[in-house]
């Protein structure tokens, strides 16, 4: 072998080398340009692109079936928030167990390896509430697309309507769920009058106030001593929909008056606007002691022995 035949060797080497090590930085480390305290859970268009057909990226759109049958990202699984909900409650929203989870997640072809990257149109808000379902379980490999499909598009990312054939899995969570970022009912009666405790609704200022009952509930107002903090205040939602600076955030979450050492308690109308506010919380801004109250308002307001506030007369939504 010449020493020019050498050093071609290297050099391909090299480059293939550095471009391996890029891409798992970039998986691993998105671009963090605004702030936040993490971007684990956090990945750009850009940065999904080169990756997209890897074996062990399984890209999950979070939208309904109608939608995702009109265009998805190529090679996008399909998943829709009755897929994730367990029904035998008399109200909505609440979570799937573990073993219909798994079950769910094995029919996709997802393996425990694999990375679970999430998108939906909606600024990421019903694809959060899949991201928590999934950490709740100690399922720690997810990320949220920045921007959703909006941003997919306006990097002229491509659409598909093909459903990708699936080879079903075998696959189980790591440990059973944890009640770190959730809380429930009967917790939640008995940290309602903790003076530690900071309550974010993160529905609309109609639902909050009252004036407005939404569908599936049974009552209209909040949970008392709730602060109103719409969960879309945390996202760019005329532009790209993606979220804002970490210094935006904090101004919007610092009316809550909250702190680190704050107990703070997600809810809206059945966790899902909620879970966003609890990756914006956790993720971006690092708090550590935040749990989204799975049932939400859907729950609160069918038993009619909880106290509620109100501020106006009710017309209901449909």
């Amino acid at each position: 072998m010449n020493y020019r035949t050498s050093i071609a060797i290297v050099l391909i080497f090299t480059l293939f080398s550095c471009k391996e090590i890029s891409e798992t930085k970039t998986l691993s480390q998105p671009l963090n340009s605004l702030g936040y305290h993490s971007t684990k859970h956090l990945i750009e268009v850009a940065d999904l692109q080169p990756i997209l057909h890897d074996t062990e990226i399984k890209v999950i759109d979070f939208r309904k079936t109608a939608d995702y049958k009109k265009g998805h990202i190529p090679g996008a699984l399909h998943l829709w928030r009755p897929d994730i909900e367990n029904k035998t409650y008399p109200y909505k929203g609440i979570m799937a167990d573990k073993e219909a989870l798994e079950a769910t997640l094995s029919n996709l072809g997802i393996h425990r390896s694999d990375i679970v990257i999430i998108y939906d149109d909606r600024g990421l808000c019903d694809a959060a509430r899949l991201w928590w379902v999934l950490k709740t379980h100690n399922f720690d490999n997810v990320k949220l697309l920045n921007g959703g499909l909006s941003a997919w598009n306006e990097n002229q990312g491509l659409l598909d309507e093909e459903i990708p054939k699936v080879i079903p899995s075998k696959f189980t969570f790591p440990a059973a769920p944890s009640r770190s970022y959730c809380i429930d009912k009967e917790q939640l009666e008995y940290y309602l009058n903790e003076l530690n405790l900071v309550l974010i609704d993160a529905r609309t200022v109609d639902e909050y106030m009252g004036k407005r009952q939404k569908l599936g509930a049974q009552r209209a107002g909040r949970i008392p001593n709730s602060v109103h903090i719409d969960w879309m205040q945390a996202i760019e939602a005329k532009t790209t929909k993606k979220f804002k600076s970490r210094a935006a955030l904090e101004q919007i979450y610092a009316r809550a008056g909250t702190n680190m050492n704050n107990l703070v308690v997600t809810y809206c109308h059945t966790g899902v606007r909620s879970a966003h506010t609890t990756f914006v919380l956790t993720e971006l801004l690092g708090y550590t002691n935040v749990k989204n109250y799975d049932g939400s308002w859907s729950e609160w307001s069918y038993f009619k022995d909880l106290p509620i506030e109100k501020d106006s007369v009710t017309s209901v939504m449909k």
